[in-house]
C-alpha cells in the first residue's frame, strides 16, 4: 500500500513538473495544476488561493468551485477555513466544513455542496504564500496518507511560485522579486545611501523540487549531510581548544546532524518524489513555521540550529552560497537576517549602506556601522525575502525606511535627499575650523565619539577638538578570544598618535546589556540592561579591568592620559574603580613604565542615583559625562530597544531637561567639569536645548558636529533659555513646540 501510495504521489509529482515545463501562460499553468491534483487525489474541488497582500487572500484558481469567483472571492487573515489555515499555518481537516467552526459561506464559489474540507498551507522557508485546499461531496476526513501527498505539493508550489511559474499574460500573480517594495525599519545609523543589493548569505533557489530517480536523490542527500557532519566535527575540535561554552553549543548542533529522524523525514520526502534539495527544504519550512509559533528561548534557539543546519546542507547540495564566485556590485548595499562586528569590519568602508531584518539600535553592528558612518536601518522586517543580490535599494537611514527597487518617482525624491545632505555637509565643511561660538558669547566645546581606529581619520575633517569618548569594548566583541594586553597597548597607543595631542576620553570595558562577549558565559537576565554590566563587571572580574588599565597606562607612553569608567550607579562604585586605578599606577611606577604626564579619572553618569550622590563624590571625580541614551531610558523607565515606547518619551521634556539642569548645578557648585554625551547630543535641536541648560561640552558621532555647530552659530542661548523657562512656566510637558515655533521665528 505504502510503495503504491509512493508511486501515486511521484506521477502526481511528474505531472507537475511536466505542467511546468509546458508553455501555457501563468494563469493556464495555474487552472491546469488544480485539474491535476483534483483528479490525483479523486476530489470534485481542487483550489489554489494566494496573497494578494499581507492581509488578503484571493481565490486564484479552482478545478470544481464556480470559475467566475476565480480572481473575485477575497477574504482576509484569519476569515473562513481558509483564512485559518493562512493565519495560523497549520492544516484544516473536517468531513462537514459547512458546520465546521469558522467556516464563511461564500455562495458566489458555490462550495456550500462539498462536505469534506482539507486545506494545507503553501508556504516557503516560514513566508506563507497561500493555501492549497481539496473539497469532495462525501463527507469524510482525508487520510495522514493523503494530508501527506497534499503537503508535499504545496511545498512544490511554493518553489514554483519562487521560481516564477505563474507569471505571464493573465497571470495568477505578479513576478516576485520584481515589484517595487516599501519596508519600514527603525533607524540604528544615519544617513542615505543608494547602490545595489549584496546579500550577506545569498538565499538558495531550489531550481529542480521533482526529481525522476529516488534512489540517486537519496544517496546525494546521505553524501551531503556527510559532508556536513565532517564540518561540523571540525567546528568542534576547533572550539573544544578554545571555549567550553562554545563546545556546549556546537554539541547541540551535531545532535541534530546526526539525528535519524531529521534524516527519515527527508527520505521519506525523497521517496515521494521530492528532489534531496527540495526534501531538505520542506522539513526547513516546517521547522521555521513551528519556531514562528514557539516562544520558549530555549526551544527557539533549538529550532534556529536546525535553520542553519540546513541552510548548510543547502549550500552543500546546490553549490550555491558564498562561494560561488558572485561578483560584489561596486556600490554595495548589505542585506542580512543579522551579522556580527567582526563580519562587518571585514566588509569595511566599502559597503554603502547595510539593512538588517533583526538587530537593534544598540547592538554591535549598530556601533560599527556608526564608527563607519554608514547608514543602516534594523527591524526591516522580511527584507531577507524580498531582496536578491543585484536589486536596485535606497536606504533611509533618516526615516528608518527601505526602498527595493523603487519607481523612478521615488527615486528621483530620494536623490533630491541624497543631494540636498551633500550640500549641506559642504555648508558645514566651511565652518569646521571655527568655534562653536553663539551669538550671546558662549563657546561650546564639541568632541566626537569613536570605537574604531577607522574613526579617527574623520577627527580633523570632522572639526572636533576631541575624542570625547572611545568605547574600549568593540577590540573585546569583534574577537573569539580575550585579546592580550600588549595588543591593547599598540591599539591605545594608535589612538593617541592619531589624535595629535588632542583630548581623548578611553571609556573603560562597557559589557553586558546587549553587549556580551562571545568567549564569556553569558548570564541569563531578566532584565541585563538592568544587570551585570559595565562597572558591576569590572570590579567583579578586577583582572580584567587592571590589565585594561595597564595597557592605557603603559599607551599613553609619558602623554596625558584621560579615563572614564561606565554605568556608576553610586558613589562607592567610583572610589574603589579609582583605587583600583591608583594601585595600577603605583604598580607601574614600580615596574620602571613611564606615568602619564597627567591623568584624568571621570565617570559616566548614565543612572538617576548618581545625580544624587554625595557632594563629595562631585568633588573627588575629575569629570563627568552624561550618558543621555542610558539615562533616559531610566530616567522614563522606556527601554531603548522597545519600539513600542522608545518613541513615546521626548528628550525635550520638561521634566528630563529639568533634571539635566539639576545635574549642571551640581557640577557647577563643585567646579567638576561636566558633558553630554549620546545620539541626543548630536541633534541641533536637542544640542541647543542642553547648551540653554549649562553643558558647555557635547560629545557626539562626526557626521554630526557640522549640524550642530551650524545652529549654535546662528542662535542665542539666553533667548533659547527664556523660550525654555516660558514654556515650563505655562506648564507644557516639551519644550519643543515653543523651541521650533522661536527657530522659524530666527529663519
Amino acid at each position: 500500500m505504502a510503495e503504491r501510495l509512493e508511486s501515486e504521489s511521484r506521477k502526481l509529482l511528474g505531472r507537475l513538473r511536466d505542467a511546468m515545463a509546458g508553455h501555457a501562460a501563468g494563469q493556464e499553468r495555474l487552472d491546469e495544476i488544480t485539474s491535476l491534483i483534483g483528479t490525483s487525489m479523486g476530489c470534485e474541488v481542487c483550489s489554489i488561493y494566494l496573497f494578494r497582500d499581507a492581509e488578503t487572500l484571493e481565490l486564484c484558481a479552482t478545478k470544481g468551485l464556480n470559475p467566475e469567483a476565480v480572481h473575485q472571492t477575497r477574504m482576509k487573515l484569519g476569515e473562513g477555513l481558509v483564512g485559518q489555515v493562512a493565519k495560523q499555518r497549520t492544516l484544516v481537516n473536517t468531513p462537514d466544513a459547512p458546520n465546521a467552526r469558522g467556516f464563511r459561506y461564500m455562495p458566489e464559489t458555490g462550495e456550500e455542496i462539498y462536505s469534506s474540507f482539507l486545506g494545507v498551507p503553501i508556504q516557503r522557508l516560514g513566508e506563507a504564500l497561500g493555501v492549497l485546499v481539496v473539497q469532495s461531496k462525501s463527507a469524510r476526513e482525508f487520510s495522514a496518507d493523503e494530508i501527506y501527498a497534499l503537503e508535499v505539493v504545496a511545498m512544490v508550489l511554493a518553489e514554483m511560485t519562487e521560481l516564477g511559474a505563474f507569471v505571464g499574460e493573465g497571470a495568477a500573480m505578479s513576478a516576485r522579486h520584481s515589484q517595487p517594495v516599501m519596508i519600514p525599519g527603525t533607524v540604528g545609523q544615519e544617513g542615505a545611501a543608494e547602490g545595489h543589493v549584496w546579500l550577506h548569505e545569498p538565499r538558495v533557489v531550489v531550481t529542480n523540487p521533482i526529481a525522476d530517480d529516488p534512489k540517486r536523490e537519496a544517496e546525494r542527500l546521505r553524501e551531503a549531510v556527510e559532508q556536513l557532519r565532517v564540518g561540523v566535527d571540525k567546528m568542534l575540535q576547533i572550539a573544544g581548544r578554545q571555549d567550553k561554552d562554545q563546545l556546549q553549543v556546537l554539541e547541540a548542533y551535531r545532535m541534530f546532524a546526526n539525528s535519524k529522524g531529521w534524516m527519515r523525514r527527508m527520505e521519506e520526502d525523497i521517496s515521494n518524489g521530492l528532489s534531496a534539495e527540495a526534501a531538505v527544504e520542506k522539513e526547513q519550512s516546517t521547522a521555521r513555521a513551528r519556531m514562528s509559533q514557539v516562544t520558549d528561548s530555549y526551544l527557539r534557539e533549538r529550532l534556529s540550529d536546525l535553520d542553519d543546519l540546513s541552510n548548510r546542507l543547502l549550500r552543500i547540495l546546490t553549490g550555491q552560497g558564498a562561494d560561488t564566485g558572485a561578483e560584489m556590485p561596486s556600490d554595495p548595499i548589505l542585506v542580512a537576517r543579522n551579522i556580527g562586528p567582526a563580519e562587518l569590519l571585514e566588509y569595511g568602508r566599502s559597503l554603502k549602506g547595510i539593512v538588517l531584518e533583526q538587530g537593534s539600535v544598540g547592538s554591535h553592528a549598530a556601533i560599527v556601522a556608526r564608527a563607519l558612518a554608514i547608514p543602516l536601518v534594523v527591524h526591516a522586517n522580511r527584507v531577507t525575502t524580498e531582496a536578491l543580490n543585484g536589486d536596485h535599494i535606497m536606504v533611509d537611514g533618516e526615516q528608518g525606511i527601505v526602498h527595493l527597487r523603487p519607481d523612478e518617482t521615488v527615486g528621483s525624491a530620494f536623490r533630491d535627499k541624497i543631494a540636498m545632505l551633500a550640500a549641506a555637509q559642504e555648508r558645514y565643511a566651511s565652518i569646521r575650523e571655527k568655534p562653536a561660538h553663539t551669538r550671546d558669547g558662549v563657546t561650546i566645546s564639541l568632541h566626537m565619539n569613536a570605537g574604531l581606529m577607522a574613526d579617527l581619520p574623520s577627527l580633523p575633517s570632522s572639526g572636533a577638538e576631541g575624542v570625547g569618548l572611545f568605547r574600549t569594548e568593540l577590540q573585546f566583541l569583534v574577537r573569539n578570544q580575550m585579546p592580550r594586553r600588549a595588543e591593547l597597548v599598540a591599539l591605545y597607543a594608535r589612538v593617541l598618535d592619531a589624535a595629535k595631542g588632542k583630548r581623548v576620553v578611553f571609556r573603560t570595558l562597557d559589557i553586558g546589556s546587549d553587549k556580551v562577549l562571545p568567549y564569556m558565559k553569558p548570564n541569563d537576565e531578566p532584565n541585563p540592561a538592568l544587570g551585570w554590566r559595565a562597572i558591576r563587571v569590572g570590579l567583579d572580574k578586577p583582572g580584567i579591568m587592571r590589565m585594561q588599565l595597564q595597557a592605557l597606562i603603559r599607551a599613553a607612553n609619558g602623554r596625558p592620559l584621560t579615563v572614564m569608567f561606565p554605568f556608576v550607579a553610586q558613589m562607592e562604585e567610583y572610589t574603589e574603580a579609582r583605587r583600583l586605578m591608583d594601585k595600577t599606577l603605583a604598580a607601574e611606577a614600580r615596574l620602571g613604565h613611564l606615568l602619564p604626564e597627567t591623568i584624568e579619572v571621570g565617570a559616566m553618569l548614565e543612572t538617576p542615583s548618581l545625580a544624587f550622590a554625595p557632594i563629595k563624590f562631585f568633588e573627588d571625580v575629575d569629570f563627568l559625562s552624561i550618558g543621555g541614551n542610558d539615562l533616559k531610558q531610566f530616567f522614563f523607565a522606556a527601554d531603548r530597544e522597545n519600539e513600542r515606547v522608545r518613541r513615546r518619551y521626548d528628550t525635550l521634556n520638561v521634566s528630563f531637561l529639568s533634571f539635566v539642569e539639576r545635574i549642571v548645578e551640581r557640577c557647577e557648585a563643585t567646579g567638576t567639569a561636566v558633558s553630554f554625551c549620546g545620539e541626543d547630543a548630536g541633534r541641533p535641536v536637542e544640542a541647543l536645548c542642553f547648551a540653554a541648560m549649562g553643558l558647555r561640552n557635547l560629545s557626539m558621532r562626526p557626521a554630526s558636529i557640522g549640524p550642530v555647530k551650524s545652529l549654535l552659530r546662528r542662535s542665542d542661548l539666553g533667548e533659547v533659555r527664556k523660550v525654555i523657562s516660558d514654556a515650563r512656566h505655562r506648564g507644557e510637558m516639551s519644550v519643543r513646540p515653543a523651541v521650533m515655533a522661536w527657530l522659524r521665528r530666527q529663519g
